[in-house]
């Protein structure tokens, strides 16, 4: 290996002499995000999320919608009873069903009734031909012996039939999961997308027109800013209709204002740079400045606005089918499950706090990006 500390030469062209690799804006921008532990591992998990929301269906054997209601409600680590000859264990459904459950955690079918004992709250099941009883006088429900009331062992195994357990209406949780993080993650691109083109051109146009045009077109963002946009997507949805391209119109009519004061700002602070002065005195038509030359060294700026825009857009999404105005069932979206789970929030609570962390852990992810871009992206910060 050369010696980097050996003595140069006194000619002139060991002079400019530089110890150091090149690199071109793209390998410099990825050297220094990738040496920002926070930014990678944000960049991995939005990696991590974008396969478990579109190849993660292919892996499982139940749908979104696919309803089975002797399973409503099973929660992914199960308190079960041993069955009288230890083949297997029985669990307690909400509804006051015992269903069979093998060694392996996986879910059987309900036992079947033999008869009500009203006079002491029990109701009798045939299991593999010996009769057990629920006892369900007072909580937490039993199953016993019916003769001697001698209460089963009991257990706790994880369900390997539905790993995050089912909902109220016995639909896998984990399977909607992988839909609706692929549902919020397509609504935040395209309206992040949408923005992006909005607030470029009205943003590039109002910075490079200046003037009157710039008032005008600057006062309109000021309207629009003025009306509390939660409000102002809420009315829209509500005038639209429920569906994914309605709550897509809603976010591209009214995030794209912070990207334009953004573009507008960066055109404003390089339209009077040495290099635009250049290009106008070879005759280059306004069309080419503005999308060849101030758009493109404005770029950095826009990237990190849209890494911001994507989970805000989530949040929105998520915040609409919460309060119901969202997707139409039985589609799944992060806020449609979060909605539905309010129903059971006392019995059910991992319903509610798994799509919660789900949307939690995007925002962080997103964030996390876009904070390591904007160091990447800043040549003041270049070491």
């Amino acid at each position: 290996m050369d010696n980097k500390w050996e003595m140069l030469e006194s000619s002139n062209e060991d002079r400019e002499k530089i110890w150091t690799k090149n690199r071109t804006f793209a390998g410099d921008v990825w050297y220094r995000f990738h040496r920002k532990p926070t930014a990678i591992a944000g960049f991995i998990i939005i990696l991590f999320l974008l396969f478990f929301a579109i190849a993660g269906p292919m892996f499982t054997k139940y749908s979104y919608s696919t309803q089975n209601l002797e399973v409503v409600n099973i929660p992914p680590y199960m308190k079960v009873f041993e069955t009288p000859d230890n083949s297997g264990y029985l669990y307690i459904t909400q509804a006051l069903k015992v269903l069979q459950v093998d060694k392996d955690g996986k879910l059987g079918v309900q036992l079947k009734k033999v008869r009500e004992e009203s006079d002491r709250s029990m109701t009798i099941y045939d299991c593999n031909g010996t009769e057990i009883g629920l006892y369900y006088g007072q909580k937490p429900y039993v199953i016993a012996n019916p003769e001697t009331k001698t209460i089963y062992p009991t257990a706790k195994i994880w369900n390997k039939s539905y790993v995050l357990g089912t909902d109220n209406l016995g639909r896998d949780i984990l399977t909607r999961l992988m839909y609706g993080t692929r549902v919020s993650l397509m609504v935040a691109f395209v309206a992040a997308a949408v923005n992006m083109v909005i607030g470029i051109l009205f943003g590039g146009i109002s910075g490079y027109a200046g003037g009157m045009v710039d008032t005008v077109m600057m006062r309109i963002v000021d309207i629009i800013s003025t009306i509390p946009l939660t409000l102002y997507v809420i009315l829209i949805m509500v005038l639209l209709g429920q569906g994914i391209q309605s709550i897509i119109i809603a976010l591209g009519t009214v995030y794209w204002v912070d990207m334009a004061r953004v573009v507008r700002g960066q055109v404003l602070s390089l339209k009077e740079q040495e290099f635009v002065l250049a290009a106008k005195t070879i005759g280059s038509s306004t069309k080419t400045i503005l999308f060849e030359h101030l758009i493109p060294n404005a770029m950095g700026s826009i990237l990190v606005t849209v890494t911001m825009l994507i989970p805000s857009a989530i949040f929105m999404e998520a915040f609409l089918s919460y309060l119901g105005i969202g997707l139409k069932p039985p589609l799944a979206s992060l806020g449609t499950m979060c909605n539905d789970a309010t129903e059971n929030l006392r019995s059910c609570p991992h319903q509610l706090f798994i799509p919660a962390l789900v949307i939690c852990i995007i925002m962080f992810a997103f964030n996390f990006v876009g904070d390591g871009l904007r160091d990447a992206l800043d040549p003041k910060l270049k070491k």
